[in-house]
């Protein structure tokens, strides 16, 4: 498995993009953040702080299947922020 520094750089990088094209896609429909774009970014927002504070707990028992459970869960997470950046209107 890799370590937990790389996952952690790959959450923020990862989350972090996906904000900036919901950034973008508002700077190209009119300018403007929309009220489900908002909500959107916070989602991420949230989730962000959730998976970190998660990858920087020490007291777990078994730390090769929490590090793949986070791992499970922030693939999936960006999977879903991906579908709802292509719904938005």
């Amino acid at each position: 498995m890799a370590s937990v520094k790389n996952l952690k750089k790959e959450i923020n990088y990862v989350l972090g993009d996906i904000v900036n094209i919901v950034y973008v896609w508002e700077m190209t429909n009119g300018g403007k953040p929309t009220e489900t774009s908002d909500q959107l970014v916070d989602t991420i927002y949230e989730t962000f702080d959730s998976l970190m504070t998660r990858a920087n707990q020490k007291d777990v028992e078994n730390k090769k299947a929490h590090f793949k459970q986070i791992r499970k869960e922030y693939e999936a997470a960006a999977n879903q922020f991906v579908a709802k950046i292509n719904e938005l209107n």
